[in-house]
């Protein structure tokens, strides 16, 4: 995402009417079983496990000395992330220290180092499928493509081709199989062709290309309980999803996504069920260097799975300060999550399964 927007201006509520996408298909659609959209079968018992999601994150700026320390490098906020039995967010730079700047307005690296820190802060795997994971060019690339390699830390939506860069992340938890996918919907127009993955050469998993991003989740689905989708997408600082953001999870749901979430607006959406299934269009900034004002707005998005059901989401709210977040408590919480509550207004979704 780049921050063209400066931070903590003000949206009205205007931005949520859409008019740009008019065009796209609404948002409906019915279960077609009684598990859910697309259930194969009646859901066998699952131990509850807890699934803590959190939006951009990368070490830019500031944020940079803090990898001399990896294990507070995310500060507060690492006791409920490592407090959840999965853990996921949006690295949002290159892996590289070197390369060449792309042509766009903010360009984003940190070292391998920065996988050490996500490992220490108890996240289990991340996406860098999104408008900064090739900001340093072909060479940045191979670099971050490396460094995957070489750590071995789990990462989603990038790879050496399109096979590879669309591949599900498999991880067993308490019994229970999840496939986590990652893609961006959002890349700058000139670097479109250069940045995607392709067969012939390397690149990020792009939601644009819709086809190949619901083949990966209908082929996840044969294979795990539960599939989660982590999808860079909407608009900056705009708090109501765009038209093309719900006609994306519509799809995903039909083709068996259990759990979608994303971010990119530097301000957190609204999240709530849709037809059993759960999506959250944007959790807003993590740690990360120039929030303030509506964007330091942040938190974690808890949600508790049984196979594929989830039973119970809550929202913990945060602030960012000095780019680093902490949760809130007391009063300035409840505030906090009030706002967010009132935020599911414009999806289409619901507070309850």
């Amino acid at each position: 995402m780049t921050l063209a927007v400066a931070a903590g201006l003000a949206v009205s509520a205007s931005a949520c009417s859409g008019k740009s996408d008019a065009k796209m298909p609404p948002l409906s659609m019915s279960p077609t079983k009684p598990g859910g959209v697309g259930s194969p079968s009646v859901e066998a018992a699952k131990e509850p496990i807890t699934l803590a999601f959190a939006g951009d994150t990368h070490f830019y700026a500031q944020l940079a000395a803090r990898l001399a320390s990896p294990r507070t490098a995310l500060g507060p906020t690492i006791p409920a992330l490592k407090g959840a039995d999965f853990a996921m967010v949006n690295l949002e730079t290159a892996i590289t220290t070197r390369g060449t700047k792309e042509p766009k307005e903010f360009n984003f690296r940190a070292p391998a180092s920065a996988f050490t820190a996500l490992k220490a802060a108890g996240i289990d795997v991340v996406s860098m499928a999104n408008n900064h994971g090739v900001d340093f060019g072909r060479v940045g690339l191979a670099d971050s493509l490396a460094a995957i390699k070489r750590s071995g830390y789990p990462v989603v939506g990038i790879g050496k081709n399109a096979d590879e860069a669309y591949k599900p992340y498999y991880k067993t938890v308490k019994g229970t199989k999840l496939a986590v996918i990652g893609a961006t919907q959002v890349l700058d127009d000139n670097l479109i062709a250069g940045w995607t993955a392709t067969d012939q050469h390397a690149g990020l998993a792009s939601a644009k290309n819709a086809p190949r991003l619901i083949q990966a989740v209908k082929e996840a689905r044969g294979q795990a309980d539960a599939v989660v989708v982590y999808l860079h997408w909407g608009q900056e600082m705009r708090p109501c999803p765009l038209p093309r953001q719900k006609h994306l999870a519509n799809q995903l749901v039909h083709a068996g996504a259990d759990v979608i979430v994303g971010g990119h607006a530097h301000v957190p959406l609204g999240g709530g069920f849709f037809h059993g299934r759960y999506i959250d269009y944007g959790m807003g900034n993590f740690l990360f260097y120039a929030a303030s004002g509506k964007t330091a707005d942040t938190g974690i998005l808890q949600l508790t799975l049984s196979g594929r059901k989830v039973l119970k989401a809550q929202w913990k709210p945060g602030t960012i300060s000095g780019g680093v977040p902490r949760l809130l408590t007391g009063a300035s919480r409840l505030q906090a999550a009030s706002r967010w509550n009132a935020l599911r207004e414009c999806t289409g979704l619901t507070a309850r399964p």
